[in-house]
């Protein structure tokens, strides 16, 4: 669910980063990122997005 979210703010322009995201809602990107990263999810700078 969490990666779907994260998608969707990417995907729909509202925010033009993952690090706007984590600044937004005050969350620290590595430790976002090793979250999603255990359940199988990489972040793409160039697609920006979670795959």
């Amino acid at each position: 669910m969490l990666v779907s979210v994260i998608n969707f703010l990417l995907r729909d322009e509202e925010f033009d980063n993952l690090d706007q995201i984590c600044y937004h809602f005050n969350i620290d990107r590595k430790v976002l990122e090793a979250k999603l990263a255990r359940s199988g999810f990489r972040y793409s700078e160039e697609h920006k997005r979670f795959w």
